[in-house]
């Protein structure tokens, strides 16, 4: 990707997703100056989202004001990056079709972009992440969906309607598959994300009288990591499950794009150990051989803040 102009001192960046709007202050080496975390407005008027942004920015930036070259944010849903404009945004719907960019640059006097926040997060990882020195990676982020972000050769790609790597409807059980969300079956989102976990634990309940997840009233993801790690059958399966299938993605991507890197991140990699290998195994009978022996697939590096760190990097490249 190309270097980060040395005129450009800070971005406010911030990541909207339907529960937190989290933002950071974000320097050209990537450094966070200040952190905020608000809860989402549950609310049918973009303008509550735009002002939560502009007090955001402005609690933020007291003393750094005349430094701030830009505002980012990333969002969960499909952007027109090039016009500004929130094409659909399923988690926060007060937006669709809403110009966030017009709105904050109006209100704060300063240029602003967007992107979506697997884009971004792939961005993130490629600057100062797992992706350094790569020219061509595909980030994959298993959150309480799954979504993707595909670089080639140092450019992201977003696709000629900005809809491009949603991974996470990429179709690895066709036939019978659970149905999705989107109005599909069968997509990785329903067999790799932390909400697929909960649904297959308690699909496979039944047959593992003994397992301590029997005793937990409201299974999350995190109750069926921690019984993985203590050993629990019930909850190996679910993850070995779950690897399967990410397998099954990760080597149709590698077939497809070939490239340097494959980099997954997200809340739910806390399980990599109990999926890893389930994983591996599936790209190693699936993805053409002399590809599956180039590609690294490795953790993302830089956790919740890949998505906040890229939408900063595309600021400063802006």
């Amino acid at each position: 990707m190309s270097k980060v102009s040395k005129r450009s001192r800070l971005v406010f960046a911030a990541d909207v997703g339907g529960t937190h709007v989290r933002a950071a202050v974000v320097d050209q080496c990537g450094q966070v100056l200040h952190r905020t975390k608000q809860n989402t407005p549950h609310t049918s008027d973009p303008e509550e989202i735009v002002e939560l942004l502009v007090n955001a920015v402005k609690g933020a930036t007291t003393d750094q004001s005349e430094q701030i070259s830009g505002v980012s944010v990333v969002v969960p849903g499909t952007v027109d990056a090039e016009h500004g404009t929130i094409v659909k945004a399923p988690n926060v719907s007060c937006l669709d079709g809403f110009n966030l960019t017009s709105a904050l640059t109006a209100e704060l006097g300063w240029p602003s972009v967007i992107e979506n926040d697997a884009n971004a997060a792939a961005v993130g990882e490629m600057w100062l992440g797992a992706g350094r020195g790569k020219r061509t990676i595909v980030c994959i982020t298993l959150g309480t969906g799954v979504g993707g972000g595909i670089i080639l050769n140092e450019k992201l790609w977003r696709g000629v309607d900005g809809a491009a790597a949603e991974i996470g409807h990429m179709c690895v059980d066709p036939f019978g598959g659970v149905p999705c969300g989107c109005g599909s079956n069968g997509c990785l989102e329903v067999y790799a994300s932390a909400t697929a976990l909960v649904r297959m634990a308690q699909e496979a309940k039944p047959r593992y009288s003994k397992s301590i997840l029997q005793r937990k009233g409201g299974l999350t993801a995190k109750t069926i990591f921690d019984a993985g790690m203590q050993g629990d059958e019930l909850a190996l399966e679910v993850f070995q499950r779950m690897g399967k299938y990410l397998g099954i993605g990760v080597a149709n991507l590698i077939n497809i794009l070939n490239p340097e890197m494959i980099v997954i991140g997200g809340g739910v990699i806390a399980g990599w150990e109990l999926f890893e290998k389930s994983l591996r195994q599936q790209v190693d009978e699936r993805a053409f051989p002399l590809l599956a022996g180039r590609v690294r697939i490795v953790r993302g590096e830089c956790g919740d803040d890949a998505g906040l760190l890229g939408a900063a990097r595309l600021s400063f490249d802006k």
